[in-house]
Protein backbone atom coordinates (compact mmCIF):
# COMPACT_ATOMS: atom_id res chain seq x y z
CA UNK A 1 0.00 0.00 0.00
CA UNK A 2 1.49 3.03 -1.44
CA UNK A 3 1.21 6.06 1.47
CA UNK A 4 -0.89 8.65 -0.60
CA UNK A 5 -3.74 4.90 -0.17
CA UNK A 6 -2.90 5.22 3.32
CA UNK A 7 -4.40 8.73 3.78
CA UNK A 8 -8.23 9.67 4.16
CA UNK A 9 -9.00 5.72 4.11
CA UNK A 10 -12.26 6.29 6.89
CA UNK A 11 -15.48 5.11 5.72
CA UNK A 12 -18.76 4.22 7.21
CA UNK A 13 -20.75 1.19 5.67
CA UNK A 14 -24.48 -0.40 6.09
CA UNK A 15 -25.61 -1.61 9.43
CA UNK A 16 -26.45 -5.41 10.56
CA UNK A 17 -25.94 -6.53 13.95
CA UNK A 18 -24.74 -9.55 16.19
CA UNK A 19 -23.45 -11.32 19.46
CA UNK A 20 -20.38 -13.06 19.92
CA UNK A 21 -22.01 -16.01 18.25
CA UNK A 22 -24.18 -16.42 14.96
CA UNK A 23 -27.42 -14.57 15.31
CA UNK A 24 -29.75 -17.32 15.87
CA UNK A 25 -33.15 -14.78 15.47
CA UNK A 26 -33.78 -11.40 13.87
CA UNK A 27 -32.84 -9.43 16.92
CA UNK A 28 -30.33 -6.67 16.42
CA UNK A 29 -27.46 -6.18 18.87
CA UNK A 30 -24.42 -3.58 18.18
CA UNK A 31 -21.40 -5.58 17.58
CA UNK A 32 -18.10 -4.25 15.75
CA UNK A 33 -15.89 -6.47 13.69
CA UNK A 34 -12.28 -5.47 12.97
CA UNK A 35 -10.47 -7.44 10.30
CA UNK A 36 -7.01 -7.81 10.02
CA UNK A 37 -6.51 -6.78 6.79
CA UNK A 38 -3.20 -7.82 5.64
CA UNK A 39 -3.56 -10.99 7.15
CA UNK A 40 -7.07 -11.25 4.85
CA UNK A 41 -5.50 -9.97 1.89
CA UNK A 42 -2.61 -12.72 2.51
CA UNK A 43 -4.97 -15.26 2.84
CA UNK A 44 -7.39 -14.37 0.00
CA UNK A 45 -3.90 -13.83 -2.18
CA UNK A 46 -2.82 -17.73 -1.53
CA UNK A 47 -6.24 -19.54 -0.92
CA UNK A 48 -7.09 -18.10 -4.91
CA UNK A 49 -3.80 -19.09 -7.34
CA UNK A 50 -4.83 -18.00 -10.20
CA UNK A 51 -7.62 -14.91 -11.49
CA UNK A 52 -6.88 -11.72 -14.07
CA UNK A 53 -8.98 -8.82 -14.90
CA UNK A 54 -9.82 -8.37 -18.40
CA UNK A 55 -6.98 -6.51 -19.16
CA UNK A 56 -4.71 -8.77 -17.42
CA UNK A 57 -4.06 -7.67 -13.95
CA UNK A 58 -4.30 -9.60 -11.27
CA UNK A 59 -7.56 -9.71 -8.88
CA UNK A 60 -6.94 -13.12 -6.82
CA UNK A 61 -6.70 -11.22 -3.57
CA UNK A 62 -9.26 -8.54 -4.25
CA UNK A 63 -11.90 -11.38 -5.19
CA UNK A 64 -10.93 -13.34 -2.22
CA UNK A 65 -10.75 -10.44 0.26
CA UNK A 66 -14.46 -9.56 -1.23
CA UNK A 67 -15.46 -12.74 -0.32
CA UNK A 68 -14.05 -13.79 3.12
CA UNK A 69 -15.67 -10.29 4.25
CA UNK A 70 -18.99 -10.85 2.89
CA UNK A 71 -19.01 -14.17 3.99
CA UNK A 72 -17.88 -13.13 7.88
CA UNK A 73 -20.66 -9.80 7.20
CA UNK A 74 -23.04 -12.54 6.35
CA UNK A 75 -22.79 -14.99 9.60
CA UNK A 76 -21.80 -12.08 12.56
CA UNK A 77 -24.16 -9.56 11.10
CA UNK A 78 -22.23 -6.61 12.86
CA UNK A 79 -23.53 -3.16 12.96
CA UNK A 80 -19.72 -1.88 12.78
CA UNK A 81 -17.26 -2.88 10.67
CA UNK A 82 -13.38 -1.65 10.43
CA UNK A 83 -10.41 -2.96 8.53
CA UNK A 84 -7.48 -1.85 10.23
CA UNK A 85 -3.97 -1.97 8.17
CA UNK A 86 -0.51 -2.18 9.29
CA UNK A 87 1.28 1.27 8.72
CA UNK A 88 4.82 -0.18 9.15
CA UNK A 89 6.88 -1.85 12.77
CA UNK A 90 6.32 0.26 15.75
CA UNK A 91 9.61 1.92 16.60
CA UNK A 92 9.29 1.18 20.42
CA UNK A 93 9.59 -2.56 19.51
CA UNK A 94 12.43 -2.21 17.07
CA UNK A 95 14.40 -0.06 19.35
CA UNK A 96 14.01 -3.16 21.94
CA UNK A 97 14.55 -5.65 19.08
CA UNK A 98 16.10 -4.62 16.11
CA UNK A 99 15.74 -8.11 14.69
CA UNK A 100 11.93 -7.91 15.48
CA UNK A 101 10.05 -9.11 12.29
CA UNK A 102 12.90 -8.68 10.43
CA UNK A 103 13.09 -12.45 8.45
CA UNK A 104 9.61 -11.77 6.94
CA UNK A 105 10.04 -12.18 3.25
CA UNK A 106 8.62 -9.22 1.15
CA UNK A 107 4.84 -8.68 -0.06
CA UNK A 108 4.69 -10.95 -3.71
CA UNK A 109 4.61 -7.67 -6.14
CA UNK A 110 1.62 -9.21 -7.31
CA UNK A 111 -0.34 -8.82 -3.62
CA UNK A 112 0.96 -5.44 -3.15
CA UNK A 113 -0.36 -4.54 -6.69
CA UNK A 114 -4.27 -5.57 -5.34
CA UNK A 115 -4.02 -3.44 -2.29
CA UNK A 116 -4.60 -0.07 -3.10
CA UNK A 117 -7.93 -1.68 -5.58
CA UNK A 118 -9.01 -3.89 -2.20
CA UNK A 119 -8.86 -0.36 -0.47
CA UNK A 120 -11.11 1.07 -3.85
CA UNK A 121 -13.64 -1.97 -2.94
CA UNK A 122 -13.64 -1.13 0.28
CA UNK A 123 -14.40 2.86 0.16
CA UNK A 124 -17.21 2.15 -2.20
CA UNK A 125 -18.61 -0.24 0.36
CA UNK A 126 -18.31 2.65 2.43
CA UNK A 127 -16.26 0.05 4.81
CA UNK A 128 -14.16 1.94 7.18
CA UNK A 129 -10.71 1.17 6.79
CA UNK A 130 -7.52 2.34 8.97
CA UNK A 131 -3.77 2.83 9.02
CA UNK A 132 -1.50 4.68 9.80
CA UNK A 133 2.48 5.27 8.97
CA UNK A 134 4.50 3.54 11.55
CA UNK A 135 1.81 2.02 13.36
CA UNK A 136 1.00 -1.38 13.28
CA UNK A 137 -2.84 -2.93 13.23
CA UNK A 138 -2.16 -4.84 16.16
CA UNK A 139 -2.41 -1.81 17.74
CA UNK A 140 -5.11 0.09 16.44
CA UNK A 141 -7.00 -2.82 16.88
CA UNK A 142 -6.04 -3.12 20.42
CA UNK A 143 -7.21 0.56 20.82
CA UNK A 144 -10.09 0.61 18.94
CA UNK A 145 -11.49 -2.99 20.50
CA UNK A 146 -10.91 -1.11 24.35
CA UNK A 147 -12.90 1.82 22.95
CA UNK A 148 -15.67 0.11 21.38
CA UNK A 149 -16.04 -2.05 24.79
CA UNK A 150 -16.18 0.84 26.66
CA UNK A 151 -18.91 2.23 24.06
CA UNK A 152 -20.63 -0.72 25.02
CA UNK A 153 -20.12 -2.71 21.95
CA UNK A 154 -19.53 -6.23 21.60
CA UNK A 155 -16.23 -6.92 19.47
CA UNK A 156 -15.36 -9.41 17.06
CA UNK A 157 -11.13 -9.27 16.06
CA UNK A 158 -11.18 -11.64 12.69
CA UNK A 159 -7.21 -12.40 12.61
CA UNK A 160 -5.30 -15.63 13.24
CA UNK A 161 -2.52 -13.58 15.28
CA UNK A 162 -2.21 -15.43 18.59
CA UNK A 163 -1.52 -12.35 20.08
CA UNK A 164 -4.96 -11.26 20.03
CA UNK A 165 -5.88 -14.06 22.43
CA UNK A 166 -4.55 -11.69 25.49
CA UNK A 167 -7.33 -9.25 24.04
CA UNK A 168 -10.30 -12.05 24.21
CA UNK A 169 -13.01 -10.91 26.89
CA UNK A 170 -16.88 -11.23 27.89
CA UNK A 171 -16.78 -8.30 25.31
CA UNK A 172 -14.31 -9.11 23.00
CA UNK A 173 -14.40 -12.02 21.13
CA UNK A 174 -11.80 -13.87 18.23
CA UNK A 175 -12.49 -15.27 15.05
CA UNK A 176 -9.54 -17.15 14.14
CA UNK A 177 -10.04 -18.21 9.96
CA UNK A 178 -7.65 -21.36 10.83
CA UNK A 179 -10.32 -22.52 13.48
CA UNK A 180 -12.61 -24.79 10.84
CA UNK A 181 -15.36 -24.59 13.58
CA UNK A 182 -15.99 -20.94 12.73
CA UNK A 183 -16.27 -20.38 16.30
CA UNK A 184 -15.99 -17.02 18.07
CA UNK A 185 -13.64 -17.64 20.28
CA UNK A 186 -14.13 -16.81 23.96
CA UNK A 187 -12.15 -17.44 27.20
CA UNK A 188 -12.60 -20.86 26.89
CA UNK A 189 -11.46 -21.33 23.18
CA UNK A 190 -8.42 -19.79 24.41
CA UNK A 191 -7.67 -21.91 27.56
CA UNK A 192 -7.95 -24.77 25.20
CA UNK A 193 -5.60 -23.74 21.93
CA UNK A 194 -2.88 -22.31 24.78
CA UNK A 195 -3.56 -23.87 28.40
CA UNK A 196 -3.84 -20.34 30.46
CA UNK A 197 -6.32 -17.97 30.28
CA UNK A 198 -6.10 -14.44 28.50
CA UNK A 199 -4.74 -12.33 30.83
CA UNK A 200 -1.75 -15.25 30.88
CA UNK A 201 -1.34 -15.00 26.73
CA UNK A 202 1.24 -12.09 27.41
CA UNK A 203 3.00 -14.10 29.71
CA UNK A 204 2.74 -17.43 28.22
CA UNK A 205 4.22 -15.95 24.84
CA UNK A 206 7.20 -14.05 26.35
CA UNK A 207 8.13 -17.35 28.26
CA UNK A 208 7.23 -19.28 24.54
CA UNK A 209 9.04 -16.95 21.89
CA UNK A 210 6.58 -15.91 18.66
CA UNK A 211 9.31 -17.14 15.80
CA UNK A 212 6.68 -15.34 13.54
CA UNK A 213 7.58 -12.54 14.81
CA UNK A 214 11.06 -13.70 15.51
CA UNK A 215 10.94 -13.08 19.28
CA UNK A 216 12.89 -16.07 20.84
CA UNK A 217 11.49 -17.38 23.85
CA UNK A 218 13.39 -19.57 27.22
CA UNK A 219 15.40 -22.64 25.85
CA UNK A 220 13.64 -25.57 26.57
CA UNK A 221 10.06 -23.97 27.24
CA UNK A 222 7.84 -24.75 25.07
CA UNK A 223 4.14 -24.00 25.37
CA UNK A 224 3.21 -26.98 27.28
CA UNK A 225 5.65 -26.44 29.63
CA UNK A 226 4.98 -22.46 29.96
CA UNK A 227 0.82 -23.15 30.52
CA UNK A 228 2.09 -25.60 33.65
CA UNK A 229 4.02 -22.69 35.08
CA UNK A 230 1.74 -20.19 34.74
CA UNK A 231 -0.36 -22.13 36.71
CA UNK A 232 1.39 -23.36 39.24
CA UNK A 233 2.34 -19.55 39.46
CA UNK A 234 -0.27 -17.32 37.46
CA UNK A 235 2.45 -14.55 36.27
CA UNK A 236 6.04 -14.37 35.01
CA UNK A 237 6.46 -11.84 37.89
CA UNK A 238 5.28 -14.64 40.49
CA UNK A 239 7.59 -17.32 38.77
CA UNK A 240 11.00 -15.03 39.39
CA UNK A 241 9.92 -14.12 42.80
CA UNK A 242 9.60 -17.80 43.75
CA UNK A 243 12.01 -19.48 41.26
CA UNK A 244 13.65 -21.68 43.57
CA UNK A 245 10.25 -23.42 43.74
CA UNK A 246 10.62 -24.90 40.37
CA UNK A 247 11.64 -28.40 40.97
CA UNK A 248 13.58 -29.07 37.64
CA UNK A 249 16.88 -27.81 38.16
CA UNK A 250 17.33 -27.68 34.28
CA UNK A 251 14.41 -25.17 33.55
CA UNK A 252 15.21 -23.37 36.70
CA UNK A 253 18.43 -22.74 34.99
CA UNK A 254 17.05 -21.65 31.63
CA UNK A 255 14.62 -19.62 33.60
CA UNK A 256 17.10 -17.96 35.49
CA UNK A 257 19.49 -17.09 32.02
CA UNK A 258 16.61 -15.75 30.13
CA UNK A 259 15.34 -13.12 33.16
CA UNK A 260 15.81 -10.18 30.67
CA UNK A 261 14.71 -11.72 28.01
CA UNK A 262 11.16 -12.55 29.24
CA UNK A 263 10.74 -8.75 30.24
CA UNK A 264 11.99 -7.86 26.85
CA UNK A 265 9.51 -10.35 25.24
CA UNK A 266 6.54 -8.64 27.76
CA UNK A 267 7.52 -5.49 25.92
CA UNK A 268 7.06 -6.90 22.71
CA UNK A 269 4.31 -8.77 22.98
CA UNK A 270 1.94 -6.90 25.15
CA UNK A 271 -0.17 -4.63 22.83
CA UNK A 272 -0.70 -1.13 22.68
CA UNK A 273 -4.60 0.05 23.15
CA UNK A 274 -4.03 3.46 24.56
CA UNK A 275 -3.14 5.14 20.77
CA UNK A 276 -4.23 8.61 20.28
CA UNK A 277 -7.37 9.51 18.41
CA UNK A 278 -10.68 10.37 18.07
CA UNK A 279 -12.59 6.22 17.89
CA UNK A 280 -15.98 7.06 17.48
CA UNK A 281 -18.18 4.13 16.75
CA UNK A 282 -20.28 6.39 14.87
CA UNK A 283 -17.31 6.44 12.29
CA UNK A 284 -17.49 2.75 11.92
CA UNK A 285 -21.41 2.34 11.51
CA UNK A 286 -22.50 0.29 8.43
CA UNK A 287 -24.26 2.13 5.82
CA UNK A 288 -25.51 1.80 2.34
CA UNK A 289 -22.76 1.01 -0.44
CA UNK A 290 -21.96 2.92 -3.53
CA UNK A 291 -24.06 0.63 -5.93
CA UNK A 292 -22.73 2.83 -8.72
CA UNK A 293 -19.13 2.52 -7.68
CA UNK A 294 -18.73 -0.96 -7.27
CA UNK A 295 -20.51 -2.11 -10.49
CA UNK A 296 -17.67 0.35 -12.18
CA UNK A 297 -14.87 -1.67 -10.00
CA UNK A 298 -16.55 -5.15 -10.69
CA UNK A 299 -16.80 -4.71 -14.10
CA UNK A 300 -13.46 -3.16 -14.56
CA UNK A 301 -12.17 -6.51 -12.77
CA UNK A 302 -14.39 -8.89 -14.47
CA UNK A 303 -16.44 -9.97 -11.45
CA UNK A 304 -19.46 -11.50 -13.32
CA UNK A 305 -20.85 -13.40 -10.30
CA UNK A 306 -20.28 -10.27 -7.91
CA UNK A 307 -22.19 -7.81 -10.70
CA UNK A 308 -25.05 -10.22 -10.90
CA UNK A 309 -25.07 -10.19 -7.19
CA UNK A 310 -25.47 -6.36 -7.10
CA UNK A 311 -27.59 -5.87 -9.86
CA UNK A 312 -30.35 -8.49 -8.43
CA UNK A 313 -30.03 -6.74 -4.59
CA UNK A 314 -33.09 -4.22 -3.96
CA UNK A 315 -32.25 -0.64 -4.54
CA UNK A 316 -33.58 0.24 -0.92
CA UNK A 317 -31.20 -2.31 0.67
CA UNK A 318 -27.95 -1.67 -0.89
CA UNK A 319 -25.47 -3.73 -0.91
CA UNK A 320 -23.01 -5.52 1.01
CA UNK A 321 -20.93 -8.07 -0.81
Amino acid sequence: MNKASRQNQKSEVRSQRSDLRPPTTGLRSPTLLIVDGHAYAYRAFHAIRQLTSPSGAPTNAIYGFIKMLGKMRDWLRPAHLLVAWDGGLAEERTAVLPEYKAHRPPMPEQLEAQLDEIISYLQAANIASYCQEGVEADDWIATVARHASLAGLKVVIASSDKDFMQLVSPAIGLLNPNDKSETVWTDEQVRARAGVDPSQIVDWLSLVGDSVDNIRGVPGVGPKTAAELLRQFRTVAAIYQRLDEVKSERLRASLQAATEVVRRNQRLIRLRDDLPGDFSPDELVLKRADQGRLHDLFSRWGFKTLLKELEAAPAQQGILL
